[in-house]
C-alpha cells in the first residue's frame, strides 16, 4: 500500500470540478499501489455523498457510482484504528488541536509510515510537524 488516503481527498477525485493534477496523481497511486484508510472512512464517504444529495450537489446515481468505483480500488481498511482511537489518535489529537476523526489519519500515517493525501489544511498542517509527506495539493 502506497499512502493513507483521508474522505478530503477521496472527495476531491470523485467531483470533477474539485480535482486537479495532484489529485489524479495520487488517485493514479492508489489504482497503482492500493491505500489504507481507518475505519472510519467509509462512513465518511458515504455521509459527505448523502449530504451532497440533500443539498442538491449529487444525486444518488452518482453516490451509488462513486462508492461503486471505490470499490474496486485496492483500499485496506486498517481494523487497529478502534484500538488506537483512546491513547495515540487521542493524543494526536490534543497536541495538534484536530478532531479525532482527522487524527485517525495522522495517526495511520504515522504508525504505518506512509505519506498522506489530504486537502484538509489543519490536518496537512499536524502531518507537517510530524515530518509526514504529504499528498494532493
Amino acid at each position: 500500500m502506497s499512502l493513507v488516503l483521508d474522505t478530503s481527498a477521496t472527495i476531491a477525485g470523485l467531483y470533477p470540478n474539485e480535482s486537479t493534477s495532484a489529485i489524479h496523481a495520487v488517485f493514479d497511486r492508489v489504482g497503482n499501489n492500493g491505500a489504507w484508510v481507518p475505519s472510519l472512512w467509509r462512513l465518511e464517504v458515504a455521509n459527505v455523498l448523502n449530504i451532497g444529495i440533500r443539498r442538491g450537489r449529487n444525486t444518488a446515481a452518482f453516490r451509488d457510482a462513486a462508492l461503486t468505483d471505490l470499490a474496486r480500488l485496492s483500499i485496506q481498511v486498517d481494523l487497529d484504528t478502534d484500538h488506537h482511537a483512546w491513547h495515540s489518535t487521542l493524543h494526536l489529537a490534543t497536541i495538534h488541536n484536530l478532531t479525532l476523526y482527522d487524527a485517525a489519519y495522522l495517526e495511520l500515517a504515522l504508525r504505518r509510515g506512509l505519506p498522506l493525501a489530504s486537502l484538509d489544511t489543519d490536518l496537512r498542517a499536524a502531518a507537517a510537524a510530524e515530518g509526514i509527506d504529504l499528498l494532493g495539493q
